[in-house]
């Protein structure tokens, strides 16, 4: 009895062996296979690259890496990436990928960042233009424009609104801890047809740059302010004069007037008239 107990826990602990073994080795062999996966070279970031940067040869490393872990529009070859410039920033390690560089021939530095479409327009500040300095490379500011109306009064008036700062100085990005830039100069990207009211602005009056949280994209409907409208008594806001209402009163036409009715009576030879 014995004897028949330990044969049947002998040949329980050989399945139980072989079913481990069994799965020990698929799994080894499926990661065998996953390390075995054909691979391709594709470019990454051999340096940090800052925005504004001209891509060098050694700039670039080729690495391989399975096809399952890339993404997609990835380089596999130098000779189409050299060349090109930074238009986002890139770390040490990162894939090179066309949504981080400028098309091709378009230029390194500041002409790779202006999209297509649109215009770079510089403007002379100081630092209460630029608020303290704080405007940096990706801030959006509106554009206000102090001057003398027609009639000698003065008065401020928003020209832009939401307007993307694309360099500060010669600066193309913004400080890593956000620390206020002083520079002589912003430069604003803007459409040809604020190009040119930026560009009268400048003549007209003084600019002044107001800074806005990048998440507020409302745009007010703000009239402009008047000098009179500070001091007692003066005018709020140089809004347009309200059209005057003319009341017209309907004449009404007199009701029409009866008209007299007659009845004829006739008795025996005699002949009677009654009007009513």
């Amino acid at each position: 009895m014995n004897r028949s107990r330990l044969f049947m826990i002998g040949i329980l602990a050989l399945a139980v062996g072989l079913m481990a073994s069994y799965i020990v080795y698929g799994r080894l062999r499926s990661a065998s296979s996953a390390g075995n996966q054909p691979g391709v070279d594709v470019a990454v970031a051999a340096n940090d690259l800052a925005v504004g940067a001209k891509l060098e040869d050694r700039d670039i490393l080729m690495v391989r890496y399975p096809n399952s872990n890339l993404p997609n529009s990835v380089f596999s070859e130098k000779a189409k990436i050299v060349g090109r410039g930074v238009i986002l920033p890139i770390s040490k390690g990162d894939f090179l990928l066309p949504s981080k560089l400028a098309p091709i021939n378009a230029g390194t530095g500041l002409p790779s960042l202006i999209p297509p479409g649109m215009r770079a327009v510089s403007v002379r500040v100081n630092d209460v233009v630029s608020v303290a300095g704080f405007v940096q490379p990706g801030s959006r500011v509106d554009v206000l424009l102090t001057g003398n109306t027609a009639n000698g009064e003065r008065q401020t008036t928003t020209v832009l609104t939401n307007v993307a700062v694309i360099a500060v100085g010669k600066n193309l990005e913004r400080t890593a801890n956000g620390d206020a830039q002083t520079a002589p100069v912003i430069t604003l990207l803007v459409s040809p047809d604020d190009a040119q009211k930026l560009a009268l602005a400048g003549q007209e009056g003084r600019i002044q740059l107001a800074l806005r949280n990048p998440l507020d994209t409302h745009q007010p409907d703000v009239t402009a302010t008047r000098e009179s409208s500070l001091y007692p008594g003066g005018t709020a806001a140089a809004s347009p004069p309200k059209p005057k209402i003319r009341k017209v009163t309907a004449i009404q036409a007199p009701p029409p007037q009866a008209q007299p009715y007659t009845v004829e009576t006739i008795r025996g030879n005699k002949r009677d008239e009654t009007k009513f």
